[in-house]
């Protein structure tokens, strides 16, 4: 099967540069970056996926793997797929424990190499505000969802309200600095900065979704409004 190749947009270009030079200190950052609680939001996201006795889920941006191993964890007999346009992202999550009772593959999730209706659950974590076109990203998770399907989103989100001012200083100083000190990468993890207090708003991710033709959207905030996870269904 012929993989289609990544974005040629610049924003592309630039995406998967930086994470094939993040793997080795991606799950250090993200957990002190998130106090913790990033493998609590993946395990939270398996779960929602509700992927039905010998179904099929597919994990896309998968990183390291962390989301699809803790779904192949949840559902011993799904078949789980984890997919990803950033081979050192790939290598990284092949070498970790449980890895076997994943499927990895590189696709670009702008026009991912699957049937109509494959999937019983798609999910992804920190996808949409890496893409150039977030509205057709999501058109090709509808595609690929089976009737019923469900979509799970964990994503990062402007912080609103009267947190908003103290969190966004805090995310602008602490999210380089930690770059800078934990991976000797401020440049990256500035970028990282920048998309996080830059993206939509969980409301404007469900306007989205409910456009394309999603049903049953919701959401939840966490970490002093800063990440949202997302849940919609195929009809």
């Amino acid at each position: 099967m012929t993989v289609p190749s990544p974005s040629s947009s610049s924003k592309g270009e630039e995406v998967q540069r930086l994470f094939d030079t993040v793997p080795g200190y991606y799950d250090r950052m993200n957990r002190l970056m998130t106090l913790g609680r990033h493998q609590a939001w993946c395990r939270d996201v398996a779960r929602r996926a509700q992927v039905p006795a010998g179904g099929a889920l597919l994990d896309i941006a998968t990183g390291t793997g962390v989301i699809a191993l803790e779904a192949a964890r949840r559902y011993p007999d799904a078949a789980v797929h984890g997919v990803d346009f950033s081979e050192g992202m790939l290598a990284g999550a092949r070498t970790k424990p449980g890895a076997d009772a994943v499927t990895w593959q590189f696709a670009d999730a702008n026009a991912l190499p699957f049937d109509d209706g494959t999937f019983d659950a798609v999910t992804h974590g920190y996808l949409l505000r890496n893409v150039e076109d977030a509205e057709r990203v999501l058109a090709e998770q509808l595609r690929v969802l089976r009737p019923g399907g469900r979509l799970v989103i964990l994503e990062t989100c402007p912080p609103r309200g009267l947190l908003r001012r103290p969190v966004t200083l805090g995310v602008k100083v602490v999210v380089p600095l930690l770059g800078q000190l934990v991976a000797r990468d401020r440049t990256s993890y500035t970028y990282l900065e920048e998309s996080t207090l830059g993206f939509m708003s969980p409301e404007q991710v469900g306007e989205i979704l409910r456009r394309l033709g999603f049903v049953s959207v919701a959401w939840d905030r966490r970490f002093l409004g800063t990440h949202m996870i997302v849940t919609a269904t195929r009809p």
